[in-house]
């Protein structure tokens, strides 16, 4: 039996737990509607109510951050709709136990019992693992329900997928974590804190369930005798550490957000991200080389100091180390972030890419390349060749490109920052550059 949000307990009957068992546990959902925060997906225009209406359900992966119910629903699932449950962790299960889960799945199949396999952590499964599951599913001797923290798209098969509908749990926002202490309020009584340390307490658990119970929990535990304010309440309870593996979603989503608040010129929100990143324990000269990277993509020749500011403030952080060098990136980042925007740079690398991969070999007009030896000066190499330093204007307006090829444009300035006068120059060139080849 596993409590409402994923803990192993014992197997009480739905409709109540042990008195002394964990205050998560006395609290499970004995019915769909009374999980909270999933509305969008257990109310009857949701997946899952639709599927509990229409008495079938198809394999799914529920996927959602910890303390938001997976498992919960997936034994209420197999309730609602008369399946046998059985469930197993990727974490602790290896090959025999899926096994016999199968081989017990085929047994009660052969009684006329359909079988609700429940698989948390799923994406632990190696890729052999998880084909394992396909000839099971598609003779439906199980109906897979997965659960899993990680992005299914990344860690599950592609060809479980295809099977397999995706449900997103949401986090649980204020109001779902105050239901859940208003039914724990129920059960044990007010909690020992003042308005502001309850809505402190919703806001350290970071939309996990379980944990605001938990913490109810230890209130309840310690038998206080006056509410805790919200300045007592954090030196009691210990705080929530955000949801970051460093390798995984939270890594990739955060600095997807960071890169694009600096996109958008938005200092604040960049220097949020950065924040969050940072706080999380996240490598810090990752988000240095990411800086560089913001500084040649977006900014460019719009602001030419703005890769140099990077630069520095990578070097600022090797030579002094955490925390103090820090506050580099900090500057680097809001640079970028309040600095005139192009990708002007960007574009143009992209498009001398796809051109130099299409014209191959061609060879540059004879009179630039330069006539290393007697024989390639013999065979009219650099002649007629013109050193723009000998004329007026320092420029000779002379053709450069390969004979086959018409002259092209890569790299086309915006009207922001100095690109504005390198577009000037360029306007300025190609004037006299039309004059001078008639």
């Amino acid at each position: 039996m596993t409590d409402l949000f994923g803990q192993d307990a014992p197997e009480p009957s739905l409709t109540g737990a042990a008195t002394d068992a964990p205050l998560a546990d006395r609290l499970r959902p004995a019915t769909l509607a009374e999980v909270v925060g999933q509305e969008h997906l257990t109310g009857p225009e949701g997946a899952i109510g639709r599927m509990v209406a229409a008495g079938r359900l198809s394999s799914m992966i529920l996927w959602g951050p910890p303390g938001t119910g997976k498992t919960s629903i997936a034994r209420l699932l197999a309730d609602a709709v008369g399946m046998r449950f059985a469930a197993i962790s990727a974490v602790f299960s290896g090959v025999a136990d899926l096994k016999k889960a199968f081989a017990e799945a085929e047994k009660f199949a052969g009684a006329g019992r359909k079988t609700l396999l429940f698989v948390d952590e799923i994406h632990r499964f190696n890729r052999a693992q998880q084909d394992g599951f396909l000839p099971f599913v598609e003779r439906g001797v199980v109906t897979l329900v997965g659960a899993t923290t990680e992005n299914p798209s990344f860690a599950l098969n592609a060809a479980l997928l295809s099977r397999a509908q995706v449900l997103v749990l949401n986090r649980l926002d204020e109001g779902a974590l105050a239901a859940l202490l208003a039914k724990a309020e129920g059960l044990e009584g007010p909690l020992p804190l003042t308005p502001e340390a309850r809505t402190a307490l919703i806001a350290q658990a970071d939309g996990d369930g379980r944990f605001v119970l938990g913490q109810a929990e230890t209130l309840y535990a310690a038998g206080l005798s006056e509410p805790l304010d919200p300045q007592a309440l954090g030196a009691f309870l210990q705080r929530r550490v955000a949801v970051y593996d460093k390798d995984r979603d939270g890594h990739y989503n955060l600095i997807s957000a960071l890169h694009k608040a600096v996109r958008g010129s938005d200092p604040q929100a960049a220097l949020y991200y950065l924040a969050r990143m940072l706080t999380a324990g996240e490598e810090p000269l990752f988000l240095a080389r990411r800086l560089v990277r913001m500084a040649v993509e977006d900014i460019g020749l719009a602001d030419p100091h703005a890769l140099p500011q990077c630069m520095a403030a990578m070097e600022a952080y090797r030579f002094l180390g955490s925390p103090e060098g820090e506050l580099a990136l900090v500057q680097a980042c809001l640079y970028l972030a309040t600095a005139p925007k192009s990708n002007a740079v960007y574009l143009a690398q992209k498009a001398a890419w796809k051109s130099a991969k299409e014209t191959g070999s061609l060879m540059p007009p004879m009179n630039i390349v330069n006539p290393a030896t007697g024989l390639m000066e013999s065979l009219g190499y650099g002649k007629g060749y013109t050193y723009d330093h000998d004329t007026s204007d320092g420029f000779s307006g002379d053709d450069y490109w390969p004979e086959e090829m018409e002259p092209q444009t890569f790299y086309s300035p915006v009207e922001r920052g100095f690109e504005r006068e390198v577009r000037k120059r360029l306007d300025y060139w190609a004037k006299l550059r039309n004059e001078r080849q008639g």
